[in-house]
C-alpha cells in the first residue's frame, strides 16, 4: 500500500502539475519541507521588445508560486542579452545595441504585470548587470569550473561543432553566466522552458562550486505559435504580443490549426477545451478568454462583434485560409497601386483601375477611386480584398 503524501508533497505536486520535469526527482518536496518560503527564480533575457504568450506560460508558473507566498525573482537579463541566448539556434544570434536592450528591458518590466503582482513584497524584479559587469579577477573563478567537454554535451553546441559551423567564446560563456545568475541570487528553484533545460542544469552546478546547494529545475512546454509549427517566437513571426490591440489578439487566435487547441487551452488557459464546442466555436472561445485576460471582458465583446462585422457580415474567408503578403512602405506612407502590385503580382496600371472601378476592398469596405495613398499603420494586419476572390493579410515593413 502506498504511503500518503506530506502535506510538502503535495505541495510540491500541485506546484508541479503540467510542468514536463521537476528535477531533481524529490528535490522540490525537500526544498518546501524545510518550512520557509522559497527563491523561485525566472530569467527573461529583453532581446526583443515585447512579451508574447509563450513568455505568459512560464510567468504563470512564477505567479503561482508567489500566491503560495514564495519570494519570485524576475531577472531580466540586460546583460546576458547582450551575449544572446545560443538555445536552439545554428548560427550566433544578432548584437542588440545597449540602447535597445534598456529599451526593450523596461517594457517587460510594465508587461509582465499582465500576470505577476508587482506591488508585493513577494516579488524581487532584478536586472543582472548589477552582478555579471564583473571584475576580471571574478569572473577568472566563475569560468574556472565548467569544462569545455561539459558546455558541448548541449545539443545545439554539439551539433554545430560536429558540422564544423563556428561557435563563439561568447556563446559558450552564455549559460555559465545565466548560471552564476542563481548564485547571485540565491536561487532554490528556476523555472524554464524546455529549450532552458541545459541553462538550468548549469545553474545547479554553478551553485555548488559556489558552496550553495543546487537548485530545483522546474520546465515548462513551449507553446506552438499561431504556425503550428515552430515554437512562438517574435524571430519566426508566429507570436502574439501580450499588448497586441484586442482585434488583432482575437484574429491572430483564429488562425491556429486545430490541432493546436488543446494545447493553447491547457498552457494559456489552465483547462480543456469545452467537449460541446466544435473546433471553430472552441477557437472563438478561446478568443475572447486570451482578450479578456489580457486585456477585458467588455474589450473581447467589442473584438469578437468587430471581426464578425469584416468576416462574417462580408462573408470574407475565415483568416487561417487567407494568405499573408508583405509590402513596403515609404515615410509611413504606403500607395495603394504599389500594395496591390506587392501583394497580388498585379501591375500598377491594372492595379490603378482596379481602384477606379471600385474592385478594392480594405476589411470588407471599398476603398474610394480618388484614394492611392494611405498611412501605413491603416493598412498593417487588414485583410485586402480584390474583386470577388482574392484576398491578401497585409504585413507593412
Amino acid at each position: 500500500m502506498d504511503e500518503p503524501l506530506s502535506d510538502a508533497a503535495r505541495t510540491a505536486a500541485h506546484l508541479a502539475r503540467n510542468a514536463v520535469d521537476c528535477l531533481p526527482r524529490g528535490a522540490l518536496a525537500e526544498r518546501l519541507a524545510q518550512g520557509r518560503p522559497l527563491r523561485v527564480k525566472l530569467g527573461l533575457d529583453p532581446t526583443a521588445p515585447d512579451l508574447h504568450l509563450g513568455h505568459t506560460v512560464v510567468l504563470t508558473k512564477l505567479r503561482e508560486f508567489q500566491d503560495a507566498g514564495h519570494v519570485v525573482v524576475l531577472i531580466v537579463g540586460d546583460y546576458t542579452a547582450r551575449v544572446g541566448d545560443p538555445s536552439g539556434r545554428s548560427v550566433t544570434r544578432p548584437v542588440l545595441s545597449a540602447e535597445q536592450i534598456d529599451e526593450n528591458a523596461e517594457t517587460y518590466r510594465r508587461q509582465a504585470a499582465k500576470v505577476l503582482r508587482m506591488d508585493d513584497e513577494h516579488l524581487e524584479v532584478r536586472f543582472n548587470a548589477e552582478w555579471l559587469d564583473m571584475s576580471m579577477e571574478d569572473l577568472f573563478r566563475l569560468v574556472r569550473h565548467p569544462t569545455v567537454a561539459q558546455l558541448l554535451e548541449r545539443d545545439d553546441f554539439a551539433n554545430r561543432f560536429a558540422a564544423s559551423e563556428p561557435i563563439s567564446l561568447l556563446e559558450l560563456l552564455y549559460p555559465v553566466l545565466q548560471g552564476y545568475d542563481s548564485v547571485a541570487v540565491r536561487a532554490d528553484v528556476e523555472l524554464g522552458g524546455t529549450d532552458q533545460t541545459f541553462n538550468l542544469l548549469m545553474g545547479r552546478s554553478i551553485q555548488q562550486a559556489y558552496g550553495q546547494a543546487p537548485q530545483v529545475v522546474l520546465t515548462l512546454p513551449l507553446l506552438t505559435g499561431i504556425d503550428g509549427v515552430q515554437k512562438m517566437s517574435k524571430s519566426f513571426g508566429n507570436h502574439i504580443g501580450v499588448t497586441e490591440p484586442p482585434g488583432e489578439m482575437y484574429g491572430k487566435t483564429l488562425r491556429i490549426p486545430d490541432e493546436l487547441i488543446g494545447q493553447w487551452y491547457s498552457l494559456l488557459l489552465g483547462s480543456d477545451p469545452p467537449e460541446e464546442l466544435g473546433p471553430r466555436d472552441a477557437k472563438r472561445a478561446l478568443a475572447r478568454a486570451l482578450v479578456a485576460r489580457f486585456h477585458s471582458a467588455q474589450d473581447a465583446t467589442d473584438a469578437e462583434a468587430a471581426f464578425d462585422l469584416v468576416f462574417v457580415d462580408h462573408e470574407l474567408p475565415p483568416p487561417e485560409e487567407i494568405e499573408e503578403a508583405t509590402v513596403r512602405s515609404q515615410n509611413g506612407t504606403a500607395h495603394l497601386p504599389a500594395v496591390i502590385a506587392d501583394a497580388f503580382g498585379r501591375s500598377r496600371s491594372e492595379a490603378r483601375r482596379l481602384l477606379a472601378q471600385g474592385g478594392v476592398r480594405i476589411d470588407g469596405e471599398p476603398i474610394g477611386a480618388e484614394v492611392l495613398d494611405v498611412p501605413s499603420a491603416d493598412l498593417d494586419g487588414r485583410v485586402m480584398q480584390l474583386g470577388k476572390r482574392h484576398y491578401r493579410r497585409l504585413r507593412v515593413v
